[in-house]
Protein backbone atom coordinates (compact mmCIF):
# COMPACT_ATOMS: atom_id res chain seq x y z
CA UNK A 1 0.00 0.00 0.00
CA UNK A 2 3.06 1.87 0.97
CA UNK A 3 4.17 1.55 -2.32
CA UNK A 4 1.22 2.78 -4.54
CA UNK A 5 1.58 5.72 -2.68
CA UNK A 6 4.91 6.74 -3.38
CA UNK A 7 4.35 5.22 -6.67
CA UNK A 8 1.59 7.78 -7.28
CA UNK A 9 3.15 10.65 -5.55
CA UNK A 10 6.46 10.12 -7.83
CA UNK A 11 4.05 9.65 -11.02
CA UNK A 12 2.25 12.74 -9.81
CA UNK A 13 5.04 14.53 -9.70
CA UNK A 14 6.31 13.26 -13.48
CA UNK A 15 3.27 13.65 -14.92
CA UNK A 16 3.35 17.65 -14.65
CA UNK A 17 6.60 18.06 -16.37
CA UNK A 18 5.16 16.14 -19.14
CA UNK A 19 3.05 17.66 -21.84
CA UNK A 20 0.81 14.81 -22.75
CA UNK A 21 0.47 13.13 -19.17
CA UNK A 22 -1.22 15.41 -16.68
CA UNK A 23 -0.59 14.96 -12.75
CA UNK A 24 -3.85 12.49 -11.85
CA UNK A 25 -3.05 10.62 -15.22
CA UNK A 26 0.78 10.36 -13.90
CA UNK A 27 -0.25 9.09 -10.21
CA UNK A 28 -2.39 6.25 -12.02
CA UNK A 29 0.62 5.22 -14.25
CA UNK A 30 2.96 5.66 -11.29
CA UNK A 31 0.21 3.80 -8.78
CA UNK A 32 -0.31 0.85 -11.21
CA UNK A 33 3.11 0.49 -12.41
CA UNK A 34 4.29 -0.15 -8.83
CA UNK A 35 2.84 -4.07 -8.35
CA UNK A 36 4.01 -4.51 -11.89
CA UNK A 37 7.74 -3.75 -11.47
CA UNK A 38 7.50 -5.91 -8.10
CA UNK A 39 6.82 -9.06 -9.89
CA UNK A 40 9.30 -8.26 -12.38
CA UNK A 41 12.79 -10.04 -12.40
CA UNK A 42 16.23 -8.59 -12.10
CA UNK A 43 16.89 -9.07 -16.26
CA UNK A 44 13.86 -8.03 -17.07
CA UNK A 45 14.06 -4.83 -15.00
CA UNK A 46 17.64 -4.19 -16.87
CA UNK A 47 16.13 -4.64 -20.06
CA UNK A 48 13.24 -2.32 -19.01
CA UNK A 49 15.57 0.74 -18.15
CA UNK A 50 18.02 0.01 -20.94
CA UNK A 51 14.70 0.68 -23.30
CA UNK A 52 13.89 3.80 -21.53
CA UNK A 53 17.11 5.07 -21.60
CA UNK A 54 17.47 4.63 -25.38
CA UNK A 55 13.73 5.80 -26.24
CA UNK A 56 15.24 9.10 -24.20
CA UNK A 57 18.03 9.02 -26.18
CA UNK A 58 16.36 8.99 -29.50
CA UNK A 59 13.57 11.50 -28.77
CA UNK A 60 16.10 13.47 -27.65
CA UNK A 61 18.12 13.03 -30.13
CA UNK A 62 14.93 13.72 -32.85
CA UNK A 63 14.43 16.90 -31.00
CA UNK A 64 17.07 18.40 -31.60
CA UNK A 65 17.42 21.18 -33.55
CA UNK A 66 19.42 20.80 -36.63
CA UNK A 67 21.56 24.23 -37.31
CA UNK A 68 24.31 24.53 -40.88
CA UNK A 69 27.40 24.39 -40.08
CA UNK A 70 29.05 27.92 -39.83
CA UNK A 71 32.39 27.73 -38.74
CA UNK A 72 33.53 29.48 -41.82
CA UNK A 73 36.24 31.66 -41.79
CA UNK A 74 35.68 34.78 -43.08
CA UNK A 75 38.56 37.70 -42.82
CA UNK A 76 37.71 41.09 -43.72
CA UNK A 77 40.05 44.17 -45.03
CA UNK A 78 39.46 47.45 -44.47
CA UNK A 79 39.00 49.44 -47.70
CA UNK A 80 40.52 52.75 -48.11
Amino acid sequence: MIGKLIGAGVGAALGKETRKIGGPTGAILGAVAVPFVTRLRIPALLALAGGGYLAKRLADKTNEPTTPNTTTNTTTTPTS
